[in-house]
């Protein structure tokens, strides 16, 4: 059994909290004492194995700041030898367990990741944390108590939530159903069981991606709608909680929900989706899902606290590093250039950073970019009087787009459903958008509409979509949500815009616009910019590049005695 498992065994709320919860109390000065001890803990591991020399290039940092001025930042891509085949004989430590998330759409199924017993020591904790935060009123309450029942629909392993949750000290609490107990069966059937033990066992606990927690909530609103008791008059309690529940939304004067069966003490949602549907799961489940922020690299690495605002730094979680909004963009420009990184104790409020990470405890990644932007909301929280920065998730930052963190759709798979529809096409552009749900919307230039509506373009992508990237498949199998919507544009959309940029003296590069993930701006240039006058593709982009062409030979002209006046000095 655990320490945590223990003291709640033993009631000693008071040094729980502190074990798990403690780290809100630090300054920040602390907090960065902190970073940096585990940082250099950090290094001497790397520097004994095969991983680390190859991802640090040799180099032998012997301070924080050498380490971040001679190892250069990482992708997934710079770990693929070394975690794709599992190779532990190359790693900084042992890993007691591996899991994994979704990879790249049509290159490799998942990414996979070892998770180290020190890893895990703290992540259990962290994990105890998060259920005090989701069911506390205020500071040092522990509202859970032992054998509290625990709705399990997590994804199983070696997924990262269901993994922590298999490896966890499951002794502590009553999982509906048991974990043990389900192995190998369906997302499914494991629901469906987990919901009848639920009607009759009740729920206290509840921890899923926030997606799900709202799918789980539709159907169980559509479910009951057309309820036969008769079944249930041989399970009273079963009955008495449905009868219950008939009454209030009766009363209520609308379908059931959840809330009207079980009260529940605490609530955690994941998954970059979460602020989406954090009205809907408080409508149908009676309160705020606790917003968690992690993954299968960083695992738990900020959280929400009981006043449901910003999310605040874990300092012992991973050594952060953050690269400014304009930095990023400078470095999705140019693959060449290494951007500049803050550090935890010199963010800004109100500024987006793209995150990067370096492992602690014998974890594998260093100077590792997530891909995703976050948001630092405040430098610390007023209210909690919690001395550390504040963020919230903004946005991914690279060529992927992630889909209520079931699936990360690359540009490769997306151009490969467009082109397996057969449809005759000028070309295409597509971002996430966030509206009472994510929405995989695609922007597609049609070469002859006729009488093809974006209804029918739209079933015809999905249906391919389905068939490259089966997480995706997974978003109408297991949760009911069919995210693409799609907008035809105009004929000469991208003429247009080509044009456009090209008399702006945009860079040859930057003519055209991105398929993933383009901004804002370049979306209202697309569907609400003036088209131009019909001209084939191929005519037109020659006329362009010739233009360019001709117009950098003028640029080079006029700076060339400026060059040539420099070199003379």
């Amino acid at each position: 059994m655990s320490r945590e498992a223990e003291l709640i065994v033993q009631g000693k709320n008071e040094e729980l909290w502190q074990r798990c919860c403690g780290f809100i109390d630090l300054s920040l000065e602390d907090s960065m004492s902190i970073q940096r001890r585990l940082l250099l803990e950090q290094i001497g591991l790397l520097k004994k194995c095969k991983l680390g020399r190859s991802i640090m290039r040799r180099a032998n940092p012997e301070t924080i700041d050498e380490f971040r001025q001679q190892v250069p930042l990482t992708t997934y891509a710079d770990y693929e030898p070394f975690l794709l085949t599992k190779n532990e004989s190359a790693l900084p430590a042992k890993p007691l367990f591996w899991q994994h998330t979704s990879g790249r759409s049509g290159e490799y199924p998942f990414k996979w990741a070892p998770v180290t017993a020190r890893q895990f020591e703290e992540i259990r904790a962290l994990l105890f944390a998060c259920l005090a935060f989701s069911s506390c009123k205020e500071k040092g309450e522990i509202a859970y108590r032992r054998k509290d029942k625990f709705l399990y629909a997590l994804a199983p392993p070696p997924y990262t939530t269901g993994s922590l949750i298999h490896y966890a000290p499951n002794e502590v609490f009553d999982f509906l159903p048991p974990v043990k107990a389900v192995e190998g069966m369906s997302f499914e059937d494991r629901i469906h069981l987990g919901f009848r033990l639920a009607l009759s066992e009740g729920v206290d606990l509840f921890f899923a991606l926030a997606s799900v927690i709202v799918a789980l909530g539709d159907r169980f609103s559509q479910g009951n709608g057309n309820l036969d008791l008769r079944p249930l008059l041989g399970k009273p309690k079963t009955l008495f909680r449905l009868l219950k529940g008939v009454v209030k939304s009766k009363m209520a004067r609308r379908p059931m929900l959840p809330r009207d069966i079980w009260k529940l003490k605490g609530l955690i949602g994941t998954g970059s989706d979460s602020s989406v549907f954090r009205e809907r799961i408080k409508e149908m489940w009676g309160r705020y899902p606790l917003d968690v922020y992690g993954g299968t690299e960083g695992i738990i690495m900020a959280t929400q606290t009981w006043d449901y605002q910003g999310q605040t730094f874990i300092p012992h979680s991973n050594f952060f590093e953050f690269i400014p909004e304009e930095e990023s963009l400078k470095a999705k420009a140019d693959p060449l250039y290494q951007p500049e990184t803050v550090l935890l104790d010199e963010v800004k409020a109100e500024e987006n950073y793209e995150l990067v990470i370096t492992s602690f405890y014998g974890g594998p990644f260093v100077r590792y970019k997530l891909g995703d932007m976050i948001r630092i909301t405040a430098l610390r929280n007023e209210q909690l009087d919690i001395d550390i920065p504040q963020m919230i998730f903004h946005a991914r930052v690279d060529d992927m787009i992630d889909i209520a963190g079931f699936t990360r759709l690359t540009e490769r798979v997306i151009w490969q459903a467009i082109e397996n529809t057969g449809l005759d096409y000028e070309d295409w552009t597509a971002r996430k958008e966030l509206r009472d749900k994510p929405v995989l919307h695609l922007y597609l230039e049609l070469k002859e509409n006729g009488h093809v509506t974006a209804e029918e373009v739209a079933t015809s992508v999905h249906e391919q979509l389905k068939g490259l990237d089966a997480p995706y498949a997974d978003l109408e199998t297991f949760i009911g949500l069919r995210p693409l919507e799609v907008t035809l544009l105009p004929e000469n959309t991208f003429r247009s815009y080509m044009l456009r940029q090209q008399a702006a003296g945009a860079d040859l590069a930057h003519l055209k616009p991105p398929h993933i993930n383009l901004s804002d701006g370049i979306i209202d240039s697309l569907v609400n910019g003036p088209l131009a006058a019909p001209v084939t593709q191929e005519e037109d982009y020659e006329e362009i590049v010739k233009s360019y062409q001709k117009n950098r030979k003028r640029r080079q002209r006029r700076r060339q005695p400026e060059t040539t006046k420099t070199n003379k000095s």
